[in-house]
């Protein structure tokens, strides 16, 4: 618990630097490209719609959802997704492609995910402004549901950052992990309710459905689906609540633990 609390302190104590280092990293990404940084937003778009087109569409035949429209149930599962995949891949590298700065620079190896992480998240606010957007073209107002989105906030933000800890730390030590992990986040994309739907998994295949609870994007994305659509509230369901803040708990024991050990010793296997 220690070791938890000494990387939590590092976190606010360079809080000024991680914000400085986000917004830099974003403005470099793009400086060289005529659209800047409106490619954060046109890439999601387009993969957005040729998903809609092939499966809401072309599979679905545009048919609702327990009476939610396809198109927005899609992109309340999408929009977290395309947040969460491309910041885990970052994070899980972030130490690796940056530990020459830290090594001209004092400041902890720890707060290197935060910086991909608070860098990201300005294209997953802008996405969650446009799903609010067509939330309002389709007269979807989930009411009261939506005091519940900073809990699943909060829980998308702990599990990145104890995830990406931990992943930036095997990475570095272990190359072949971030290939696994690459692998891996393509195999998930298919194993979370992004395109699919729960209930008709139950429906057909019914013994399935507890083994992909164990997926923690399963939580995420349902919780966001909750909030926008208004189908329940977060702790309608206190076991799967407190199966997957164990879970986050485990991450952040084994991640600090796992970082602290290898942290003076980065540059060795690089």
């Amino acid at each position: 618990m220690r070791a938890i609390l000494q990387l939590l302190k590092e976190q606010y104590t360079y809080r000024h630097l991680i914000f400085r280092l986000a917004v830099f990293e974003q403005r470099s990404k793009f400086q060289m490209h005529y659209l800047g940084g409106l490619w954060q937003f046109f890439n999601p778009v387009m993969q957005a719609s040729v998903f809609f087109i092939i499966f809401g569409l072309g599979i679905r035949g545009g048919q609702p959802i327990d009476g939610t429209p396809y198109f927005i149930w899609f992109l309340c599962g999408f929009i977290p997704w395309f947040f969460l995949r491309p910041t885990i891949l970052q994070g899980a590298n972030s130490i690796h492609r940056k530990i020459w700065m830290v090594s001209k620079m004092k400041f902890p190896v720890s707060v290197l995910p935060s910086i991909v992480i608070v860098g990201n998240s300005l294209s997953f606010v802008v996405m969650l402004a446009i799903l609010a957007i067509f939330l309002g073209i389709y007269s979807i107002f989930s009411g009261w549901y939506l005091l519940q989105l900073p809990y699943y906030l909060l829980c998308l933000y702990a599990f990145l950052y104890v995830f990406s800890l931990l992943s930036a730390t095997l990475s570095t030590v272990v190359r072949d992990y971030y290939q696994l992990l690459e692998a891996g986040m393509r195999m998930l994309f298919f194993l979370t309710p992004i395109i699919w739907v729960p209930t008709t998994m139950a429906e057909k295949a019914e013994w399935l459905l507890p083994f992909l609870h164990l997926n923690p994007f399963f939580y995420l994305l349902e919780g966001f689906r909750d909030t926008f659509i208004g189908r329940a509230w977060f702790f309608s369901d206190l076991s799967y609540m407190a199966f997957f803040w164990t879970g986050i708990l485990v991450l952040a024991f084994i991640g600090t633990h796992v970082h602290l050990k290898f942290k003076n010793s980065f540059v060795d296997y690089l």
